[in-house]
């Protein structure tokens, strides 16, 4: 089994566990391992601990510390962040100069003085090629320049939050966790973003802390709007208290109503009313099937004439320049006026009209009209019309009709004829 220590490089960075490789390790004390950016000084943050046997696996990729640190290992680290502190002097006028649109955090050197780390952030790509020449022309060492988010400046910086202690990433949080808006609602806090931001001004990690305990509640709680039993008689939910595992009841006493604070275990969720199923025996009822006699014979009828039962007539409306059908009108009389639709209907349809001239030569047994325009000249045809027009005078001043649709009914029988 080996013995396993936590041990962390950066300040509130992240713990890495390394192999102890057989060495007394306390609480704070420093030491020099091995990193993936070369070897480099760190503290013990979590104290020596013996690695189970399921982790095996796991703990044979360790890497080993390679020894706790000396006098000179530690000056050789005070070395560097006065380096560092010179370093970044130097690197903020070099930013003005190229006039580059960044803001530099902070620099880190490697252990043994071979490399220069320069932080910072910016709010898109910036070309700082020109700006690591310059500065691996000063240092005469390895360059490097990261960007990094809002986040970890904070996290490097360091500060007070709105709650009044250190901020959670610069002191004890190891991983930033995904935060939403939607934690905020849930946790009935205020969308002021003012309110639920942090220094760095995104969502505060600490919304993320009771986000399980606010989910898993609100399913055993009754949710706002519905009724409830309680000691006092039945009301209405109207707030609940997630933390508290408290609801808010308002309960009606005549016209008067009160609202009163219960703990979840002394309130009961009243059952719902199942719909009906049995058909009402009015006129007019639904039937099992959940439609009406009238609508289901209604439906088998084709869609166009539901659509024509389903309008209503162009008449109904009292708009301008139209009239209502009411009782005593005189198109309900039967008086002379406008056809009704009915009328309109029945005369929509195309009629082949002939020429009457034509049918009374056809009785008094004279050729066809066409052969009498080719035989006879222009001049004994109009005699033939005038002779047409007295004759058919006298039947319109016999029969008059009761209105233009009855007169163009019987014309269309007498060319039948």
């Amino acid at each position: 089994m080996a013995t396993i220590v936590g041990i962390q490089f950066q300040k509130n960075g992240k713990i890495y566990n390394y192999d102890a490789n057989g060495l007394e390790l306390r609480l704070n004390d420093y030491v020099v391992a091995d990193t993936p950016h070369g070897i480099d000084l760190g503290q013990v943050a979590v104290g020596c601990r013996q690695s189970e046997d399921s982790d095996e696996a796991e703990n044979a990729n360790l890497k080993k510390v390679i020894r706790a640190a000396t006098e000179k290992d530690l000056q050789t680290s005070a070395d560097n962040r006065a380096k560092e502190r010179e370093a970044y002097q130097v690197c903020q006028k070099k930013i003005a100069e190229h006039k580059l649109d960044m803001k530099l955090v902070s620099v880190e050197y490697s252990f043994d003085s071979s490399k220069a780390l320069f932080y910072f952030t910016a709010n898109g790509r910036v070309d700082f090629r020109s700006l690591v020449k310059d500065l691996a022309s000063i240092f005469k060492m390895r360059i490097e320049l990261r960007q990094i988010g809002v986040r970890d400046e904070a996290r490097m910086l360091g500060g007070l939050g709105p709650c009044g202690r250190p901020i959670c990433c610069g002191s004890f949080l190891a991983d930033f966790q995904p935060v939403s808006i939607k934690m905020a609602k849930e946790q009935n806090l205020s969308l002021n973003p003012t309110k639920i931001s942090g220094v760095c001004g995104r969502l505060m990690c600490c919304l993320k802390y009771e986000q399980d305990h606010y989910e898993q509640t609100r399913k055993i709680m009754p949710r706002v709007g519905r009724e409830v039993s309680t000691p006092d008689g039945t009301g209405t939910v109207t707030d609940l208290n997630i933390v508290k595992e408290t609801v808010f009841v308002r309960i009606t006493n005549g016209d008067s109503s009160e609202i009163k604070e219960y703990a979840l275990d002394k309130i009961e969720k009243t059952a719902v009313p199942a719909p009906r199923t049995d058909a009402p025996a009015e006129e007019g009822a639904e039937t099992p099937e959940g439609t009406q006699p009238e609508k289901a014979e209604a439906a088998k009828q084709p869609e166009s004439a539901r659509k024509d039962q389903n309008r209503p007539p162009r008449h109904a409306k009292g708009g301008k320049g139209r009239e209502a059908v009411r009782p005593g009108n005189r198109r309900e009389n039967g008086e002379k006026g406008e056809p009704s639709r009915q009328q309109n209907q029945a005369l929509g349809k195309p009629v082949m009209r002939e020429n009457p001239n034509r049918n009374q030569a056809a009785k008094n047994g004279n050729v066809p009209e066409k052969q009498e325009k080719a035989e006879k000249p222009e001049s004994a045809e109009k005699p033939e019309k005038a002779e047409a027009r007295e004759e058919k005078t006298p039947e319109k001043k016999a029969e008059p009709s009761s209105n233009w649709a009855d007169a163009v009914r019987r014309a269309i029988d007498s060319i039948n004829e």
